[in-house]
């Protein structure tokens, strides 16, 4: 039997210094759980599925997964376990309707941001702009990518560098609360930034 596999939303990261193979499994970057599947090792079929946070299984001999005790991982487990990046920042910025202007309640937003992007080395930033459903399909998409690229530069002016940011625009679709066509909504006219 075969089994579909979902690209995790964890990180699962081969730790080095165990006495056996074995595989842990760690949140992704944005805290969720998901699953890991080893079907085969060695060309010997097996299959063992982690999907506990924080726990080991071992891939020698018969397959089982135990949590892991923190105090028990050796300083190079530990330093792996560090290295990893922080978890991504998601700010939602609001508009005034029909606009590109922000809200008063989130102009303040934009110099979290730039403190945000400026401690991370590397950093990416990705720009989403949202409407609410007042307006055509067509009008709303236009209004989305120039909120989102509105942001943008806004953040460059702050001194970031354009080539670590994108933007774009979807318009009404994924509306953060569910309405019906030509309905005003301020929570659905918004840009979300995820810095990485």
């Amino acid at each position: 039997m075969s089994r579909r596999l979902i690209p995790p939303l964890a990180l699962a990261a081969l730790l080095s210094g165990c006495a056996t193979p074995s595989l842990t499994l760690l949140p992704s970057e944005e805290g969720k759980q998901g699953a890991v599947a080893v079907i085969e090792e060695n060309g010997k079929p097996a299959e063992v599925v982690v999907s506990e946070l924080n726990s080991r299984t071992n891939l020698a001999g018969k397959p089982h997964t135990k949590a892991i005790d923190p105090s028990k991982l050796s300083a190079q487990q530990r330093a792996l376990i560090e290295a990893l990046p922080p978890r991504p920042v998601r700010l939602t910025l609001y508009f005034k309707e029909g606009t590109t202007e922000l809200t008063p309640d989130s102009r303040p937003g934009l110099d979290f941001l730039k403190k945000e992007i400026a401690g991370r080395p590397g950093a990416e930033v990705q720009v989403t702009g949202y409407t609410d459903t007042v307006g055509s399909d067509e009008d709303n998409d236009r209004l989305s990518q120039r909120r989102a690229e509105d942001v943008l530069a806004a953040l460059a002016e702050q001194g970031i560098e354009r080539d670590m940011m994108s933007a774009v625009g979807r318009g009404e679709r994924e509306l953060r609360e569910q309405t019906g066509d030509g309905v005003p909504n301020p929570a659905n006219r918004r840009v979300v930034v995820i810095v990485r």
